[in-house]
């Protein structure tokens, strides 16, 4: 999330300010040389990829802010998050994908960058070979994993994190549910928050709120990179040079970037995105295997999904979307008139509707149906009419093991009454009343979307 900072206000910034200043700000950044005598690397494909690294900086943290944002214990030298971020050769998408810390990874050879011992090749969790070798194994065990050819890499700490947010006037997030970690003191409500820097940070960093651990962090963290760039985009700061210098000039304290990376590939990146938006950017995950992968002296790991990844990977270096077109309705921009989309638990497309019309109005079962559809509910397509009686009042008739995806559907047909029934199955019935009058659209914060579980950027900020 801190590299996220780095590379939205950089890239962005240089599109609308210009030479002068991104020169000036380019002297200020730490070299690293992480690409040196390596051999035998991947062959380029199209675009270009960037390695974002952040690592624990809290050493650099006030003694109040320790406290405050739950950040006690000693720095280490690790690498707390790591996301490869493609950018399209046209300029006009972004793909992030995180990859887990604790992905179980082969360390090629190498000498120890700490204790100076030499070290055969040998299984870790990919966030040791930032602590074995630094920026360079880093990028050479990504590289290995991935056969995506690493163009630039990107380091940032908890310090410049804070700052940076702070001087964007903080970010927005939504949350359709309490979020509590006595971890990291993260407190949230359900509902919309505008968070600082010390609470954007305890946000990226909780991992404790549900069984979902690292992968749930993750996905956390994309949200917030999406709204990072709306927040970016949209305040102006991106297109005043006094407010931009003072942002850049804060982040820049703790960035570590390789020699390649700077002023003219900044000024390029940022002419050619000078448009971006959240919906230029796609995030998702390397996708794994169901249950850990325990490795001896090691502990638990990641395991990812051979086919799968690979397949991922394939798209990156091919330059292709990792997202499908998005359809026109509620999904897509919001027109003229029309309501923001409540936020919900469980993602339309992952609830099976069968809808009744319970009236005597023709018509009325295939119009909530194409309703429900349109906003992402998984209907059969064919409604039914019900035998008996008119209702007055429209009912979600759901299996009580499928509660959360019959609140998300309640959310979309306002003044519906739920009603559980033991043993009915995963699919939740409709059953369309006189009072029916719109479906209201919903999203989820997890959005499920095509084979690799990727969302747009607009898919996941605040409606």
């Amino acid at each position: 999330m801190r590299v996220a900072t780095t590379l939205s206000v950089l890239v962005l910034g240089a599109g609308g300010i210009g030479h002068a200043l991104v020169t000036s700000l380019d002297t200020g950044i730490d070299r690293v040389d992480p690409f040196k005598d390596m051999k035998n690397r991947p062959d380029a494909g199209h675009g270009m990829n960037i390695l974002l690294v952040g690592t624990d900086g809290r050493d650099k943290i006030t003694k109040e802010e320790r406290q405050k944002y739950r950040l006690g214990g000693a720095p280490c030298r690790c690498t707390d998050t790591i996301m490869l971020v493609h950018i399209s050769e046209d300029r006009e998408r972004a793909s992030v994908v995180s990859l887990p810390r604790d992905s179980y990874a082969e360390l090629p050879s190498h000498t120890d960058g700490t204790t100076g011992d030499k070290h055969g090749p040998h299984p870790v969790k990919l966030n040791a070979a930032y602590s074995e070798g630094g920026p360079h194994l880093t990028v050479r065990t990504v590289e290995s994993m991935t056969g995506v050819k690493i163009n630039h890499y990107l380091e940032i700490d908890f310090t410049s994190f804070m700052k940076t947010v702070d001087a964007l006037g903080g970010v927005e997030i939504c949350t359709a549910k309490p979020l509590k970690d006595s971890h990291t003191g993260l407190d949230l409500t359900a509902g919309t928050h505008e968070l600082d820097g010390g609470q954007a940070l305890q946000y990226v960093r909780s991992r404790h709120l549900d069984g979902s651990s690292d992968l749930g962090r993750m996905q956390r963290q994309q949200r917030f990179m999406a709204a990072l760039v709306k927040q970016a985009t949209s305040s102006g700061v991106l297109l005043n040079p006094v407010k931009l210098r003072g942002v850049t000039s804060t982040m820049l304290e703790s960035v570590r970037a390789d020699k390649g990376f700077g002023t003219e590939e900044m000024l390029t990146l940022g002419k050619a995105m000078r448009d971006f938006t959240p919906a230029s950017s796609e995030f998702t995950s390397v996708p794994v295997t169901t249950g850990g992968f325990p490795v001896k002296g090691i502990g638990s790991t990641l395991k990812w999904d051979p086919a799968k990844s690979k397949k991922l990977f394939r798209a990156l270096r091919e330059d292709k979307p990792l997202t499908p077109s998005t359809p026109e309705g509620p999904r897509g921009p919001r027109g003229p008139g029309q309501p923001p989309a409540s936020m919900v638990e469980v993602s339309p497309e992952q609830i099976r509707v069968q809808v009744y019309n319970v009236t005597r109005q023709d018509g009325l079962g295939q119009r909530v149906d194409g309703a429900l559809r349109g906003t992402g509910f998984n209907t059969t397509r064919a409604p039914l009419n019900h035998t008996g009686p008119e209702a007055e009042r429209t009912q979600v008739l759901f299996d009580p093991r499928w509660d959360r995806s019959a609140k998300s559907l309640a959310a979309a047909l306002p003044g519906c009454e739920l009603r559980p029934v033991p043993r009915q199955g995963a699919t939740l019935k409709v059953m369309a009343g006189k009072d029916y009058e719109t479906v209201r659209p919903v999203r989820a914060e997890n959005a499920h979307q095509g084979e690799f579980g990727a969302v747009t950027g607009d898919q996941v900020v605040c409606p």
